[in-house]
């Protein structure tokens, strides 16, 4: 039976991670992914652990190994050198020492492999098959996207909330911006499942919490990083505020699943319109401040967003544009 083992940081995981472990998947009966993890690296090893498993949860004769180091006693392991590859060969040789065969896209991994005495076989070293690597993505979020897996992709998307009182041109704006930045748009649940804002019950705004969170977790799944919400769950548990006196409980799946990047919040002071399922004027005002009172609770930073519909666009457009370059 053949054992083979493949490591690395995987920070982040992407596809060419993805197309060497499938390689390898294909030249032993066991295979491990061992996860390295600097105690200079931010991103816990689980997270990355759970990118791998996810991606391969049919794959029963893969495991995935979490190995968490400190480089004040360990080298970095993507230093490519012969004496950085023996040290890490010990290493290796007494986690997997039942490991027969080394898969990897690195020089370094011929190295490892002759520490180790046993077999390697180098996969795509010159990345042909998936021109990529870790420190691109992280370079250029926006050019290397298409390279992230479905199960990374939530962790590096940049939401963008687009939140307000009713007829401050919410609806708009998240289609306008979406539009100028060829990103994706989530338009409110709300919408769809309370056809006036005048008749509802309190169960419908769990409905719309669960589905707009649906909604937010297909949409960073998509084609861009950038993601524009129209409205979110801060919204919804300040209606069960303001109409029911309630606080509305939902899972921290939900609540996560919402969390973003910023924060835009459009001032009423534009001309209200009432197109016949909206709350009254008087009404629309105080659950603005029902809106920002809940935002306050939950330590959400806010950046307002007023003037005429041009003005809105253009400073939204400034927001968001000094949070693209943190990411491209």
């Amino acid at each position: 039976m053949v054992k083979c083992f493949v490591f690395g940081k995987f920070l982040p995981f992407h596809n060419g991670h993805k197309a060497m472990i499938n390689f390898a998947l294909t030249k032993c009966d066991e295979l491990i992914v061992l996860v390295c993890c600097s105690d200079k690296e931010n991103l816990p090893g689980e997270t990355r652990k759970d990118w791998i498993d996810k991606t391969f949860e049919q794959a029963a004769n893969l495991q995935v190994k979490i190995y968490n180091y400190n480089e004040s006693q360990l080298p970095n392991t993507s230093v490519s050198s012969k004496s950085v590859s023996e040290t890490w060969a010990a290493v290796f040789k007494k986690e997997l020492s039942d490991c027969s065969l080394l898969i990897s896209s690195e020089p370094y991994g011929e190295y490892v492999a002759e520490f180790m005495n046993i077999r390697h076989i180098m996969f795509d070293v010159e990345r042909v098959q998936f021109p990529v690597a870790a420190s691109y993505i992280n370079s250029n979020l926006f050019q290397y996207w298409q390279y992230l897996p479905a199960a990374v992709r939530p962790h590096y998307a940049q939401k963008v909330v687009i939140l307000g009182t009713e007829s401050t041109g919410k609806t708009t704006l998240t289609t306008d911006l979406a539009k100028y930045f060829n990103c994706t748009a989530v338009m409110e649940a709300a919408r769809d499942i309370i056809a006036n804002s005048n008749s509802f019950c309190f169960d419908d705004l769990h409905l719309v919490a669960k589905e707009h969170a649906k909604r937010i977790e297909q949409s960073v799944l998509g084609e861009s990083p950038l993601v524009i919400i129209d409205t979110d769950i801060h919204t919804t548990k300040s209606y069960a505020r303001f109409v029911f006196n309630r606080e509305l409980i939902v899972s921290p799946e939900i609540y996560d699943c919402n969390k973003a990047s910023l924060y835009l919040y459009l001032d009423k002071d534009v001309a209200y319109f009432q197109d016949g399922t909206r709350l009254n004027e008087t009404e629309r005002n105080e659950i603005d401040s029902s809106h920002r009172q809940v935002l306050k609770d939950h330590k959400i930073n806010i950046v307002e967003i007023n003037g005429n519909w041009k003005e809105r666009f253009e400073k939204a457009v400034k927001a968001i544009n000094r949070l693209l370059p943190q990411t491209s």
